[in-house]
């Protein structure tokens, strides 16, 4: 069966990234701030930002020869100059390449030379690394430029260099060219197979930031932002960079996380919205610093990248009175994220699930890969659809286990110079695998890893989906590494496979067992499921 929103559809904007992001729906003052370093003050207003991406690109152009459909790569941390390089490289028509800052020498140059790069703006912080690479990828030192304004073994400053008086009018796109045209370059974790390059288009992107408005009241010019997650991540680059200047809000930038400034700029700027991931909420909650500031004017805490245990989302609401919203993305969907609110109503453990207010005693059910399609109240997003098929290709319906495709205006055009790849994952109608298994479009494997986390041997858990012949239909196994003082035994497995599976629905038992394995292999805190469906091949047959 197709899963359908309940949500009436809403009309998607006809434009490209740059006019969407500028328009201005909330009427804010040219004279209102946008982006705050966290640090040393500095800051753009509204006003300030289009004026300096606009000559950024003219910067561009006139220096650099730099035209429509070339491509500009960013190496660097988060920071307060971040937003006017990458919406300057949109206005001038090019793409971004977004390469993570804990790249090595071997991962950038690829992404350099894969992108067909031509520009690299880059942080004196990673300098090193990104000259080596940029050597590799043939770049010319005249075209590599640095955040800041020092000059460093001969390479300049962009500001330097691109900034002057002239200022351009934006590319402007047809509603083809928007659907079109690759306005940013990701690279995938690794969680389906080798790095590839996630190719979103100027609508993939201002159709993610327009089902988000329709369905988060909660955000808009009153808002003050707080990320610490990669803007070269799909999180952080949506939910934080580009949703600051759509909902005219405030957003304070800090280039890493680090317990004590973090906790000041919330306490000084009044921040009311964080973007976070689970190991930063685990931060809050063991560090006694925390307790010295004020915490109060945070109404929200959204969390990502792997599920947040029973036990600590209790343990952080119960010790600062913060709703968190647990979320996950994909970059092929465009993030395409919605939150379902576990602290709804101040209670812990209750979920909302088609408006009707439940709670679960035993532990909170985990719909983290869900939350791409699913708003508070429970329904696919506006525009969207999906879908769970078997194995071998068949609709399922309820109470059936299958993988989730996904289709929508969001969902990314294509993996760069890898047609198969992209043929692989998105079918003739336009459905995207997301590789993950999905009961009633509830994601299983995150509801049973935060169970997992609950045993007292258990340090770590990923639960993935494989099909078995015998059973004839996909089945739930998990790995697990567990905690010293316990040893791995046939005895124990038998135990923690009971202790999940009394406590869920017949068909997301884990009927295929639990293995042991020394360390569960992450990226950035995702788990990478990919390398442990092909470990699982071998060790099913050992």
């Amino acid at each position: 069966m197709i899963f359908e929103s309940k949500y009436p559809d809403i009309k998607i904007p006809q434009v490209g990234i740059y006019q969407y992001v500028t328009s201005n729906p909330n009427k804010i003052s040219d004279d209102k701030v946008i982006y705050v370093d966290g640090i040393t003050e500095r800051s753009y207003t509204f006003g300030e930002f289009k004026h300096e991406s606009k000559r950024f690109a003219a910067g561009l152009q006139d220096k650099l020869g730099f035209k429509r459909g070339d491509t500009l790569a960013i190496f660097s941390p988060d920071q307060v100059d971040y937003p006017i390089v990458l919406l300057g490289t949109i206005a001038a028509g090019g793409k971004v390449a977004l390469a993570t800052p804990k790249s090595d020498v071997t991962g950038l140059s690829y992404r350099l030379t894969e992108s067909g790069a031509s520009v690299l703006i880059v942080h004196p912080e990673i300098f090193e690394v990104a000259i080596e690479a940029s050597i590799s990828a043939k770049i010319p030192t005249s075209r590599v430029l640095l955040f800041g304004d020092k000059e460093i073994k001969g390479y300049k400053p962009y500001c330097s260099i691109l900034i002057n008086d002239r200022e351009i009018e934006p590319i402007y796109y047809t509603p083809e060219e928007a659907k079109s045209t690759t306005a940013y370059l990701l690279y995938s974790s690794g969680t389906t197979g080798a790095v590839k390059g996630i190719e979103l288009t100027h609508t993939n992107v201002t159709a993610n930031l327009a089902q988000q408005i329709c369905t988060d009241c909660k955000i808009g010019s009153h808002s003050i932002i707080m990320g610490v997650t990669p803007f070269s991540h799909s999180y952080a680059l949506i939910d934080v960079l580009h949703a600051t200047l759509i909902h005219g809000a405030t957003t304070i930038i800090h280039s890493n996380f680090i317990l004590k400034p973090f906790c000041e700029s919330i306490q000084k700027y009044k921040i009311n919205r964080i973007y976070a991931v689970p190991q930063i909420i685990l931060e809050l909650i063991n560090d006694p610093l925390t307790q010295q500031f004020d915490l109060s004017s945070v109404d929200m805490i959204i969390s990502t990248s792997a599920p947040l245990g029973d036990k600590l989302e209790r343990k952080f609401y119960e010790m600062f009175k913060i709703p968190n919203l647990q979320t996950y993305g994909l970059a092929e969907t465009s993030l395409a994220l919605q939150h379902l609110d576990t602290t709804k109503n101040a209670v812990p453990g209750a979920v909302s699930l088609n408006g009707a207010l439940t709670v679960n005693k035993e532990h909170i059910s985990r719909f983290t890969k869900a939350t791409i399609l699913i708003g508070s109240s429970g329904v696919l997003l506006p525009n969207m659809k999906a879908k769970i098929l078997s194995s071998d290709g068949y609709e399922l319906g309820y109470n059936e286990l299958g993988e989730l495709w996904v289709h929508g205006p969001n969902i990314f055009k294509d993996y760069l110079n890898n047609k198969e790849a992209t043929d692989a994952v998105i079918d003739k109608d336009g459905f995207f695998n997301t590789e993950d298994i999905a009961s009633d479009l509830y994601v299983v494997p995150s509801e049973l890893e935060s169970i997992l986390l609950i045993h007292d041997a258990v340090s770590d858990a990923a639960v993935i989906g494989y099909y078995s012949k015998e059973e004839a239909t996909e089945i739930l196994m998990a790995y697990i590494t567990i905690k010293n003082g316990y040893e791995q035994s046939q005895a124990l497995a038998e135990e923690i496979q009971s202790f999940v599976d009394e406590k869920v629905a017949p068909h997301k038992k884990l009927r295929g067992g639990i293995l042991f394995i020394d360390r569960i292999p992450r990226n950035g805190g995702k788990i990478l499921r990919r390398l442990l469906k092909e470990k699982l091949k071998n060790d099913i047959k050992d």
